[in-house]
């Protein structure tokens, strides 16, 4: 059972499982020599003769304590096999992550990758470390048993030597039968992980609505069907165990039989005899170790099937030769996209981001908003029609050149746990504090911070010890830091109260003097000032303008507008008040 592209892919851990069969091998030449200075001061005692005593005594204990150094090298070696592995099979996942991006969550569960990248890798470690080298030594041994014995009794030596490869047809034959089920047992394993890690986010929810009984019913049944997997695995790997203990048990059995039957018959000396005996089990115990070892394999070799699917994600094309020119600017034309076997998001739209300025985009929820600013941050693939940068195709330039010119601050920006300091400096690593300081003056979020720590204060993960305002004005600090060309608010006011959301768009305003903003608010009185506003409907534009041109040429322009201030109670020339729920779920 040996996977060339699982070799290929931790080429170095092969040194170490080659050194780890060599290292058994010496081990087992201390054995034979062990056997071969006992057996006959053994069949010496039967005569009541000590002759060759103390030399044979002399030997064995050098043998043993050659051995036992053998065996320490061997585990360090097995170690750093394992070690390797682990260590290449998670950058290897990482790497691919942030080249495929983000869009990785619609091939793979989260949950899944964690459970991969931890128990999958580990599994694995067990196949590099014990069940590769077990499998050389497994054929390396009775090979060498062979050789040593056959001058002794060549018919014993034969019966052993015929007996070994039932083991390997054993599991061979289990084999067809374990991948199977051992596919299945990842496959519920996954799941029952994404649900949990699902129910843990969404505890407080599920408190909220009373849903937590439900979803815990829910879940038992995952773990039933889970159990009920696990001892299918068991029984299989218990049943296998009995049979290669039969064929084992029974083939040295079997050799110790034809040896003493030459004992009697006068083919072999007593000496001889001892040293099949002793040396009939070794025949049998490599391959008996490796039936142990196979299940765990099994299940690593399951764990790699799964690992490969996530290794062989499209990535699409991250590394386009173009390069961005400073005054490039966006412009979409006869746009159309459609989620990996879901309906069609976005019908041909067109529309144009210029170099400087705020373009807003409005629309119910699932209109396509956000879909479109995704695209347009180079977030998505597979798109038909023209996505231009620069009049260039946005796939001819690279994923790092387009993360550096587009940034995107959604309605949920992620906070990392540690400081102030630490999350902005993600932006743009050499800042001084002095810039850090501006970043978030300009957000209005400098004076509460020198209350505290400064920018040392604490940011707990998720930023769960800020309020959503301070959170996102923290995320559109970072995100100015960051000095893209483009910056896309994706709902960046939404559920954030009026003090925070009054300093982020004061923010929006003074950058949009000298860099392009992609502004998409559920709050229409956020866009009244932009110079052009597009309005999308059931993924397409239906009208596009001044907000004065789109009151009166674009009726569902209209229609929001016109719900918005009955729903906020618009109060003549004030600005509309705070309302929850005016569409800040968006479409994705």
């Amino acid at each position: 059972m040996l996977d060339r592209r699982l070799l290929d892919l931790v080429p170095g851990a092969l040194r170490h499982v080659l050194l780890a069969v060599g290292l058994k091998w010496v081990s087992l030449a201390c054995d034979v020599v062990l056997v071969w200075a006992l057996a006959p001061v053994l069949a010496g005692l039967v005569g009541a003769s000590t002759q060759g005593f103390v030399p044979a005594l002399a030997v064995g204990l050098l043998s043993c304590a050659v051995k036992a150094v053998a065996t320490r090298l061997e585990a360090d070696q097995c170690f750093e096999a394992s070690s390797d592995v682990r260590r290449v099979l998670r950058q290897r996942i990482f790497e691919k992550l942030l080249r495929v991006g983000p869009g990785y969550t619609r091939d793979v569960p989260t949950a899944e990758l964690v459970q991969l990248s931890v128990e999958g890798t580990e599994q694995l470690e067990t196949y590099f470390g014990s069940y590769l080298p077990q499998l050389l030594y497994s054929v390396l041994a009775p090979l060498t048993l062979f050789l040593v014995l056959r001058g002794t009794s060549l018919a014993a030596s034969l019966v052993l030597l015929a007996c070994v490869p039932l083991i390997p047809v054993a599991i061979v034959l289990v084999q067809k039968v374990a991948k199977r089920i051992l596919a299945s047992y990842w496959d519920e394993y996954a799941t029952l992980g994404d649900s949990f890690l699902e129910n843990l986010q969404g505890l407080t929810t599920l408190k909220i609505y009373q849903a937590d009984a439900a979803r815990h019913e829910a879940m038992n049944e995952e773990s039933e069907r889970f159990r009920v997997v696990t001892m299918k695995v068991l029984r299989m790997q218990l049943n296998s165990i009995i049979v290669m203990d039969v064929v084992a048990l029974g083939g040295a059995a079997a050799g110790m039989a034809v040896a003493l039957w030459q004992l009697a018959e006068g083919g072999v000396d007593l000496a001889g005899c001892i040293s099949v005996v002793l040396l009939s089990a070794d025949f049998f115990l490599p391959m008996r170790m490796l039936g142990s070892y196979f299940h765990v394999a099994m299940n690593g070799m399951a764990a790699a099937d799964k690992i490969f699917r996530v290794l062989d994600l499209p990535e699409g094309d991250g590394e386009g030769g173009e390069r961005i020119v400073p005054g490039d600017h966006l412009s979409v034309s006869h746009l159309s996209f459609s989620y990996p076997g879901g309906q069609e998001v976005l019908h041909e739209v067109s529309l144009d981001v210029p170099a400087v300025g705020v373009t807003a985009l409005v629309g119910e929820s699932g209109s396509g908003k956000s879909t479109v600013a995704a695209l347009l941050a180079g977030r998505e693939s597979g798109w038909e029609g023209q996505l231009l940068l620069g009049g260039k195709p946005l796939e001819s330039f690279s994923r790092a050149d387009l993360a550096r010119y587009v940034t995107t601050v959604p309605s949920a920006a992620h906070l990392f746990r540690g400081s102030v300091r630490e999350n902005l400096l993600m932006a743009r690593p050499d800042a001084s504090d002095g810039e850090l300081w501006d970043a978030l003056g300009s957000v209005s979020l400098a004076g509460y911070l020198r209350t505290q720590q400064g920018l040392d204060t604490v940011v707990e993960q998720e930023g769960q010890n800020l309020s959503g305002g301070q959170r996102q004005r923290l995320a559109l600090a970072r995100a100015l830091l960051h000095e893209s060309s483009v910056l896309v608010l994706d709902e960046a006011t939404s559920n954030v109260d009026v003090e925070s959301e009054d300093a982020i768009m004061a923010a929006v305003r003074e950058v949009a003097r000298y860099k392009a903003v992609v502004l998409i608010s559920h709050r229409l009185a956020n866009v009244v000032d932009a110079p052009r506003v597009y309005v999308l409907e059931e993924g397409r534009v239906v009208g596009s303008g001044s907000h004065e041109e789109l009151l009166r040429g674009c009726e569902a322009y209209g229609r929001l507008w016109g719900s918005q201030r009955e729903l906020e109670g618009y109060a003549g020339a004030g600005a509309p008040a705070e309302v929850e729920g005016t569409g800040a779920d968006e479409d994705e």
